[in-house]
């Protein structure tokens, strides 16, 4: 496929290099107000009931149709390093996998959809002195994306449009949580839940008059700061995954005209006519990337497309800055090192690289759960029928099979907390500790585990890097994310919020007496704080990377985008995906880069019709 001529004959009025949060909903807002976009995507629409199945989103990060796998280093220090058990030392790092199919990593998350804290946006708009970036101004955007299916969890007093949830009932996300009859299905289930809900009155003094769990999506719930026994929101219509891909196909159906999915294009330097970006170059071709577990390692098929009016990127926190970088924006010594022409010295690009902590306290059952008797937890093979759950939910699209497998969870402020709740510590049934090469199916094969997730968000440590190893688009870039103390956390806060999570955790399986029959992990002999806090060293991670681009101050040199996702210094060229935030946002990323991509559409095509 050669090149699509010059400028002036562009075929498009936008191309956006990536579909997931950030740029396929964009994608859609565009053609619907009327534009043409190529979305260019290097992997393609990848079909299976992995995508489909909620319960199968462990699996679906290992289907090597849908993943990138970048091993990623935690720490410099290779001893350090080396302690973590999931350190995978043929590829010098940790597992650490993203979507590459259409939809992004919405195609392999574990569906969760949790609304920023409001306090997220209020610092942007700070931050940038303008008022769209408010609380008031974002919540707006998120109703229109969300159609929540769900109800209050006071069965008098039903969600319904125009309450003071201030949830969105007409968009195009389906948002629900788990139907609270399944629990019933299982006693254990119901005992875990039982067991969050008295640990989370006796913390927080809560009144047996007051229902819970609460809504961590309802507008009282953020405003107020609750903490507590909450439900998870999750991203399943009719018990079905759905997500960015969704939006983007609904778009083409109903625009085939304007929207153009140009699948298996890895997109390799961006093309500029003086100081605007006009196109990108890339090369066509299967499996090219380096981080594709089936990577061919050709040279692929040269193309270049150009845009009539603007470039987005859209390729995370971890792609973005590599294709900044390999266009020549972004830190002077590192471009001249790797012999590129540097057009725009900016040293943020692939600076302040963010995520949040997490553990799994994982422990032992006293026999396997009834529920999951003859399961396999994965879908059929060819000419098989699948399981009884697998079946139910062909059938009906209901039962376990059609949730994420969380049971309820408990948000609360850490020791260390500022003023929004920084802990959720969440349960499943399953042995959960991380990732590694396998993890999905070694989890599928224990049916007495059960593990409470701990989560640290609002996270001090912002001193991860996304650098080249190569001049090579195919190449992965070197991710660091400087855990601990070799990050920009030397009081260790992060560290100290992370032994609170699993104190709570622990809190609640003590209230599970007969049920347990050991704690696997951290285990027995990590009893104190110092051997908690060895552990949380030794084996946490994170899968929410962010903010390598971040938005910033016009006197800021670390700030790569202006308020309005403009790249600081070039024209034509806007970043809308995970690496925009100057602070990782909220308790989990695929509702707040929705929402940045909201905001982007209207900001972008405000902007093209005047």
């Amino acid at each position: 496929m050669g090149a699509e001529g010059v400028t002036g004959h562009a075929q498009h009025d936008f191309v956006i290099v990536g579909s997931g949060a950030g740029g396929g909903p964009l994608a859609a807002n565009l053609v619907e107000a009327g534009f043409s976009v190529l979305l260019l995507e290097a992997g393609d629409d990848h079909e299976c009931p992995y995508y489909d199945v909620p319960i199968m989103q462990a699996r679906a990060s290992e289907d090597p149709q849908m993943r990138w796998d970048y091993f990623v280093r935690h720490y410099a220090d290779d001893a350090q390093q080396k302690r973590d058990p999931k350190f995978v030392a043929a590829r010098d790092g940790v597992l650490y996998p993203r979507g590459a199919t259409l939809g992004g990593s919405t195609a392999v998350s574990a569906l969760v959809t949790l609304y920023p804290h409001n306090s997220d946006w209020d610092a942007l708009a700070e931050l940038t002195g303008d008022p769209d970036w408010s609380a008031e101004a974002m919540r707006a955007r998120f109703q229109r994306i969300e159609a929540w299916r769900g109800r209050d969890p006071d069965p008098e007093h039903p969600a319904r449009p125009g309450d003071a949830s201030r949830h969105g009932f007409d968009g195009w996300l389906k948002v629900t949580r788990a139907d609270p009859r399944l629990a019933g299905r299982e006693p254990w289930f119901l005992d875990v839940i039982n067991a969050i809900e008295a640990e989370s009155r006796a913390m927080f003094g809560t009144p047996e008059d007051i229902v819970l769990p609460h809504d961590p999506n309802d507008w009282r719930t953020v405003s107020e700061r609750r903490e507590g026994m909450s439900f998870i929101p999750v991203a399943v219509d009719n018990g079905r995954r759905n997500g960015a891909r969704e939006r983007i196909l609904a778009a083409q159906r109903a625009h085939p005209d304007r929207l153009e999915i140009r699948y298996h294009a890895l997109a390799s330097r961006l093309i500029f006519e003086g100081d605007r970006a006009v196109g990108v170059a890339g090369l066509m071709g299967a499996h090219l990337y380096g981080a594709d577990p089936e990577t061919a390692r050709s040279a692929g098929q040269p193309f270049e497309v150009h845009a009539r009016h603007e470039v987005v990127l859209a390729g995370g926190a971890f792609n973005t800055p590599q294709l900044l970088k390999l266009s020549g924006v972004g830190p002077r010594d590192e471009l001249e090192a790797m012999g590129i022409a540097v057009r725009l010295d900016r040293p943020g690009v692939g600076a302040n690289l963010q995520d949040r902590y997490e553990v799994g306290v994982v422990s032992r059952t006293v026999h396997d759960y009834p529920v999951f008797e003859g399961a396999v937890l994965d879908v059929p093979g060819p000419g098989e029928a699948g399981d009884s759950l697998f079946r139910e939910w062909a059938a009906e699209k209901y039962g376990p099979y059609s949730t994420n497998g969380s049971l309820a969870a408990l948000i609360a402020r850490s020791s260390v907390a500022d003023q929004e709740p920084d802990l959720i510590v969440f349960a499943l049934p399953i042995d959960f500790h991380g990732y590694y090469p396998g993890y999905a199916a070694e989890s599928a094969l224990k049916h007495d585990r059960l593990t409470f997730v701990v989560l640290k968000a609002h996270t001090e440590n912002r001193a991860g890097t996304v650098r080249l190893t190569s001049a090579d688009p195919r190449d992965p870039p070197a991710v660091d994310f400087r855990y601990f103390e070799e990050g920009s956390d030397p009081e260790g806060q992060d560290l100290r919020g992370v032994v609170d999570g699993i104190r709570i955790a622990r809190r609640i399986n003590a209230r599970l007496g007969a049920m347990l029959a050991e704690e696997l992990i951290p285990g027995a002999p990590a009893d104190d704080q110092t051997a908690l806090e060895a552990f949380v060293r030794d084996q946490a991670w994170g899968h929410h990377a962010s903010c390598t681009c971040k938005i910033g101050a016009d006197e800021d040199p670390m700030a790569v985008l202006d308020g309005d996702f403009r790249v600081r210094g070039v024209k034509g060229l806007r970043v809308v995906d995970a690496s925009v935030f100057p602070r990782i946002p909220g308790l989990f990323i695929a509702s707040a880069v929705y929402m940045i991509s909201e905001r982007a559409s209207d900001v972008i095509i405000r902007e093209h019709r005047s």
